[in-house]
């Protein structure tokens, strides 16, 4: 048992991540976008750049959310004109997701703001390359 909690590295990483989402959250407010939204819209973005068309599931693995979650999330953006849901002609139950023009060029911008915000709270980090490969082994599922 740890002597005090911050020599808890969950307590820690607790704590640091509060933080940067309070940063992120700030910097995405003027596109009017909640980090959700932000995460499954330049994912989104990113794959369909990439020659992917996901659907709703895909996509959800990818950005690494709660399906039924993300269902609420696309349907905002959609109301938003920002995600197209199209039918998939190999299987018409499932909806193919498509950035619309305002979505990527909004994807884009805000892909900016987020990279912006995280050099500037990961500027303090001495060795950023290095916390990048301490955190990748704990990334994936």
């Amino acid at each position: 048992m740890v002597a005090h909690p911050d020599e808890s590295p969950g307590f820690l990483l607790w704590h640091v991540t509060l933080r940067w989402q309070r940063e992120i959250v700030a910097a995405l407010a003027p596109l009017d976008l909640t980090h959700v939204q932000f995460v499954l819209l330049a994912t989104a973005w990113w794959m369909n750049s990439h020659g992917e068309s996901p659907n709703q599931l895909s996509l959800a693995r990818r950005a690494g959310t709660d399906v039924k979650m993300t269902s609420q999330v696309l349907r905002r953006l959609e109301d938003k004109g920002l995600l197209r849901r199209e039918v998939d002609p190999a299987d018409t139950r499932a909806k193919l997701l498509r950035t619309t023009d305002e979505g990527a060029e909004l994807a884009r911008r805000a892909i900016g703001v987020v990279e912006a915000a995280d050099a500037a709270f990961f500027g303090a980090t001495p060795d950023l390359s290095t916390l990048q490969a301490l955190m990748r082994p704990l990334a994936d599922p």
